[in-house]
């Protein structure tokens, strides 16, 4: 089993305060982070929702890819983005309200009805969309390049 780890640090109140997290990898070191990063622009600043969307959108592509090369053709290549929402909860508080997944590939002999078809059904196997499924709206959206 793999595990994987982060480290953040905060200062002063949710709202007028701030703070950085780091990756264990070291990848990631000292990134900014606010509450006004996750509400409003960025200023050159991350937010856990960014990560959320970094992180669903390289796990979907690494699912996409390996159900296209077990069930049709390996993909030259697939460019996902994903588009996470954050706001307010019905009752009070935030909550992360999606991630909206689309995809643009290149594979060899596919057309886009088999595509598209094949793009939901690989979102049903990413461990990240697992872990969201349930509290947060998945969707697909998927065209050929």
């Amino acid at each position: 089993m793999a595990e994987k780890s982060a480290t953040a640090k905060w200062t002063g109140t949710l709202t007028e305060g701030s703070g950085t997290f780091s990756t264990a990898s070291g990848l990631v070191t000292d990134a900014a982070i606010s509450w006004a990063s996750r509400t409003n622009e960025s200023k050159s600043q991350t937010s856990p929702e960014e990560m959320l969307a970094a992180s669903h959108a390289s796990c979907y592509a690494m699912a996409f890819s390996y159900h296209l090369q077990n069930n049709f053709a390996p993909a030259d290549s697939l460019v996902v983005t994903s588009n996470v929402g954050f706001g307010p909860k019905p009752e009070g508080g935030m909550m992360v309200t999606h991630s909206h997944l689309h995809v643009v590939g290149s594979v060899p002999g596919m057309d886009l009805e088999t595509f598209q078809k094949a793009a939901t059904e690989a979102e049903a196997a990413c461990p990240i969309s697992q872990a969201l499924r349930g509290n947060v709206e998945i969707t697909v959206e998927a065209a050929l390049a």
